[in-house]
């Protein structure tokens, strides 16, 4: 790991050039019969985020009629014909970062399916280096099984994660946990790394960050929690905040811990839906949030008052959470942003 850059990772909330997205692959769905209600539930996705900022999606050749037929008469929306097994882009596509220029460059990571989970994974592994060359972006190959979603920046050197996955060695079972920190500081130029030691429950990608805690600015963290004792994220819940009380970060700060209480639990087929206010997205001048339904618990309104009152000059953005979840995710999971250069690309 001779090799230096000088790149750092933009935090979410900076001004995006556009948001990257894939379209759905009917073969990946774990619900086939549910192909139209998850096409209808990206469309929406898109269409909302495209109130706000260009999109891109990555469409396979087989699916392009289907997209266009959901969202190809929108101006700020465009497809992209790039193969792929799966539509987790967060997970598979490139993370962005700039040079202290401003110079775009994007970390091509190592992607396994979330630990070989899901065959085949051959075409997702390739979708980074395909969209950075179509966007003419440099690209930097990163020695490392990462996954965007397990991964929070706050754009001042501290960076949190989980253990759960990122040293689950079904990821890099040869690299400690002091190496993969060297990499981390390496190619996303942060200094701290912040440890959680669990996502939230039944999270399949064995506990991405972007389930239970988001930065919300510096040295201010967005942290779901659940008050109830025979919850299953309970236990999670008081593990997460002693590990944030007892932890600065990369400036030397105290972590503020905003809560916001998690959405009562679904079930589908005996298994829970990981259900997450946290799997939100920030676009220019908003913020995508997922909300489930739930009038009579009222954790939906909760949720969107407490993000609006966080982000006043921002308007909060819902769409229809329980539309793609079975499928194992939600709205931050599909997206991707590539960061605004000041002055535009030349």
């Amino acid at each position: 790991m001779e090799q230096q850059f000088t790149y750092t990772m933009p935090p979410e909330w900076e001004e995006h050039e556009r948001t990257l997205i894939s379209w759905p692959v009917k073969e990946s769905l774990v619900y086939p019969e549910d192909w139209k209600s998850v096409c209808a539930g990206y469309a929406e996705l898109i269409l909302a985020i495209a109130e706000f900022e260009p999109i891109t999606v990555l469409v396979n050749a087989k699916e392009q009629d289907t997209a266009v037929a959901y969202v190809g008469n929108n101006d700020n929306v465009t497809l992209l014909e790039i193969s792929h097994n799966d539509a987790w882009l967060r997970d598979n596509g490139p993370t962005f970062v700039r040079d202290d220029k401003g110079n775009l460059a994007g970390v091509n990571w190592r992607f396994n399916a979330w630990g070989e989970k899901y065959f085949p994974w051959d075409l997702d592994d390739a979708v980074a280096p395909a969209v950075l060359e179509h966007l003419d972006v440099k690209k930097l190959d990163a020695p490392l099984v990462l996954e965007g979603g397990s991964i929070h920046v706050d754009g001042e050197g501290t960076l949190i994660t989980t253990e759960e996955c990122l040293l689950n060695s079904n990821r890099n079972p040869d690299l400690s946990k002091e190496e993969i920190e060297a990499y981390l500081r390496q190619y996303l130029g942060i200094e701290k790394v912040i440890w959680l030691k669990r996502g939230v429950s039944g999270d399949e990608t064995d506990g991405h960050v972007d389930n239970v805690a988001s930065f919300l600015a510096p040295g201010k963290l967005l942290l779901q929690v659940t008050n109830d004792p025979d919850d299953e994220n309970y236990e999670i819940t008081q593990e997460n905040l002693r590990i944030l009380d007892e932890t600065k970060d990369a400036r030397g700060r105290q972590i503020e811990v905003v809560a916001v209480q998690q959405p009562p639990k679904i079930s589908w087929n005996d298994t829970r839906l990981t259900l997450s206010y946290i799997n939100f997205y920030f676009v220019n001048g908003g913020i995508i949030l997922p909300v489930f339904g739930n009038t009579a618990a009222g954790t939906d309104e909760r949720a969107i008052r407490l993000l609006q009152a966080q982000f006043p000059e921002r308007r909060i953005r819902t769409i229809d959470g329980l539309a793609i979840i079975k499928e194992g995710g939600n709205v931050h999971c599909t997206t991707q942003q590539m960061p605004a250069i000041k002055g535009g690309r030349q």
